[in-house]
């Protein structure tokens, strides 16, 4: 299957770049320059979802870094917490981090040295899909770790981020995050991510559910 109309991989590469930087912290850089960016080249719901993102980032510019810390920063458990251990296994550092880390080995992948942030981290996933696409390794293989490490949980993150009441850029991320791993699923041939239709790790969390 061909890379939608428009987008050719260096173009997901940098998509996968920017959201690395965005999920990793409010980078001042990025923010300044989305506004300014061109129109989004492929589906509409992506270009609508990308469009929402650059209005966000110029409305909320002088407010992205203390929202980012308000979901993802705390000295104990963050309002928001985008591993995917944490949503797959319940708590940090489990299997899927084993398992993630032995893909990585394989792809010639590994966390850079004086990095503190763990891999399975949504942003460091959206990094090494990067790296894998700006590599040129065979869709194939992009498909296969996306679908691993990425299909089956990433929908109920996003799903929590744009649920979080402090949540205003990030939750314009959080959409255009959906709409691009859509068009990646269809790229890939396999089921898109979908925010999940039973209550999230966040709900239950926050009590805005109770068992």
């Amino acid at each position: 299957m061909d890379t939608p109309p428009g987008l050719h991989a260096q173009d997901r590469a940098d998509v996968y770049a920017l959201l690395a930087r965005l999920l990793f912290g409010a980078d001042a850089a990025a923010l300044a320059a989305l506004p300014h960016a061109p129109p989004w080249p492929g589906t509409a719901g992506a270009a609508a979802a990308w469009e929402s993102l650059q209005h966000a980032a110029a409305r909320c510019n002088a407010t992205a870094a203390a929202e980012f810390g308000a979901l993802f920063v705390a000295a104990g458990t963050p309002p928001l917490n985008p591993h995917e251990c944490y949503y797959v296994a319940g708590c940090l550092m489990d299997k899927p981090l084993a398992l993630l880390r032995r893909d990585l080995q394989a792809l010639g992948l590994a966390r850079p040295e004086g990095v503190t942030e763990l891999e399975d981290h949504l942003g460091a996933l959206c990094e090494a899909m990067r790296v894998l696409v700006e590599r040129g390794r065979p869709l194939e293989q992009q498909g296969d770790f996306f679908r691993k490490h990425l299909a089956g949980w990433a929908g109920a993150c996003l799903h929590d981020i744009r649920s979080a009441p402090a949540a205003d850029f990030y939750a314009a991320l959080a959409d255009f995050i959906e709409a691009f791993f859509a068009t990646e699923a269809a790229l890939f041939g396999i089921e898109p991510v979908a925010a999940p239709h039973e209550p999230t790790a966040y709900q239950w969390r926050t009590g805005a559910l109770q068992p």
